[in-house]
């Protein structure tokens, strides 16, 4: 009898849009928009929290890729088991996102990128409490 490994699907594998390089510590979202209530969403956690996307921002520069496409990228080398599903309402994103399947990290980026990740503390969490909670289940 073969062990069959699950799927692993990343939820919100773009970091609810700052991993797009998009968003930065000056963003104004919509008075309805989820991220108002998250902590790691505050101009406070944004501005800390920016030497991440710096990162990837960088690679994607000397790839000739988008910040979000190395994000994708980087979760498509783990595994061959782990298959991020960002969402998006956008054609062009949809686009953007696919186009992660063709970016080739290497060792040696693959390398850059946890040596650098291990170096940044991320500030504020991923939900407020009560969220929180319900994770996991």
């Amino acid at each position: 009898m073969t062990a069959v490994q699950s799927e692993y699907s990343p939820f919100s594998p773009l970091g609810k849009g700052f991993l797009t390089g998009k968003i930065d510590q000056n963003t104004k979202f919509d008075s309805a928009d989820f991220r108002n209530v998250v902590p790691r969403f505050t101009p406070e956690a944004r501005k800390a929290n920016q030497a991440l996307v710096d990162l990837l921002g960088k690679i994607a520069e000397r790839k000739k890729a988008t910040p979000a496409q190395i994000a994708l990228a980087w979760l498509l080398a783990q595994k061959p088991w782990i298959v991020p599903i960002p969402g998006t309402t956008k054609l062009h994103r949809l686009d953007e996102n696919i186009g992660a399947v063709a970016v080739e990290l290497t060792p040696d980026d693959l390398l850059e990128i946890e040596s650098a990740i291990s170096r940044i503390k991320l500030h504020g969490a991923r939900y407020p409490e009560h969220l929180e909670k319900l994770t996991g289940r």
